[in-house]
């Protein structure tokens, strides 16, 4: 469904002549429509930056605590200073940039690292999870509450909100190309993300937290190196978030132009808010859970879809319509029962505490790659 919603996305751009994803809707829906997206397309980045943060936050102190000397009580084991030292450091200089193209070997650099992580977390799979106990009717294929795990897949398969910033920085951008390079990047996402998830899951089951790394005891050698990979990763996904809440707020405000004065003025204020509103709440979980169902969902399933049924000249029995029908339906079903599900079901979070069974008295598995 996102791979074909990213490509219809960039057909509807096409038979509209617009060249961003608030111009298509602009041109389809008006200006209402035009703030709504505009909107949306803001909150999911601006919420995704902040997940990124908590994440920084919660894994690079953990790896602090391992360096021999480091105290519990060490500044480096601090969360908020963490989150505040990476983002001076790494996030505001990297989301400085006006060119996102610049960002390409970054983004290489974290595609290495996340199968790097993949593969410790196979491993642990193998080696760890006989230690941890399973979760009362852990095999269950789905709950009542499943939808919410749609919301949680479609904030990690989002790519809409920046497909045209990505499209226009092809050396070649036609259909074609386009095409190839969604069916090569989603499918490969696919791949990691099935992986992950079930590699993950069959090592914790029903104790599985919103950051897996949670999980992980904090004198586990192979899963603190997966923490660092982790957070390198995910400060050099950043910036990409930042790049859009930024287009939306020049495009919205500036006309699409912004001075050099004040593209620095916005990316500032941007990066401090997230900053700030990551520094007061440590929940992973429940923020991918209604940044997904709220945000990401109607930028994938329903807006797309929405604007190509309205700009389609074809037939109404056309493949295209048929499939865009069929998606938009799916988007609006998981966007409303997925929120209501998520507020009356919410996640639990264990921010910061060492799981149950990491207290057992044999612990020297932990630091091995081979089951004892």
């Amino acid at each position: 469904l996102t791979d074909y919603s990213i490509i219809l996305l960039i057909k509807g751009g096409n038979l509209s002549s617009t060249n961003t994803y608030q111009e298509l809707v602009r041109k389809t829906y008006g200006l209402v429509g035009y703030l709504i997206l505009s909107t949306l397309q803001f909150l999911y980045p601006f919420i995704a930056m902040i997940s990124y943060n908590i994440i920084t936050g919660d894994t690079l102190t953990k790896v602090f605590q391992r360096i021999p000397g480091v105290a519990p009580d060490n500044m480096l084991t601090d969360r908020h200073l963490i989150i505040l030292l990476t983002t001076i450091i790494f996030t505001l200089p990297l989301s400085l940039y006006r060119d996102i193209a610049k960002l390409g070997k970054v983004s290489l650099i974290s595609l290495i690292l996340t199968i790097v992580i993949l593969v410790i977390v196979m491993v642990r799979t193998v080696t760890f999870s006989p230690q941890v106990p399973k979760s009362e009717n852990a095999w269950i294929f789905a709950k009542s509450n499943a939808v919410q795990a749609i919301g949680v897949m479609s904030f990690a398969f989002i790519c809409n909100h920046n497909s045209f910033l990505i499209y226009g920085s092809l050396e070649e951008p036609t259909l074609k190309n386009w095409s190839r390079v969604t069916h090569v990047s989603v499918s490969l996402a696919l791949v990691i993300s099935v992986a992950f998830a079930a590699c993950g899951y069959m090592t914790f089951t029903g104790y599985t937290e919103g950051d897996i790394f949670e999980n992980y005891c904090r004198d586990d050698n192979l899963a603190t190196f997966g923490r660092f990979c982790y957070g390198v990763t995910v400060i050099l996904t950043f910036p990409l978030e930042c790049f859009v809440t930024r287009e939306v707020i020049a495009n919205v405000f500036f006309h699409g132009n912004l001075s050099t004065v004040f593209h620095i003025v916005v990316t500032v204020v941007i990066i401090a808010v997230a900053t700030g509103i990551s520094l007061v709440y440590d929940c992973l979980g429940i923020v991918l859970e209604l940044n997904g169902v709220l945000s990401a969902t109607p930028l994938v399933f329903i807006i797309p879809t929405a604007c190509y049924l309205r700009l389609s000249k074809e037939r109404w029995n056309h493949s295209d319509n048929l499939i865009s029908c069929l998606i938009l339906a799916v988007g609006v079903l998981v966007m409303t029962v997925g929120f209501v599900l998520t507020i009356l079901n919410p996640q639990e979070c264990s921010h910061g505490k060492e799981m149950f069974y990491c207290f057992s008295s044999n612990v020297s598995f932990r630091n091995s790659t081979l089951p004892p």
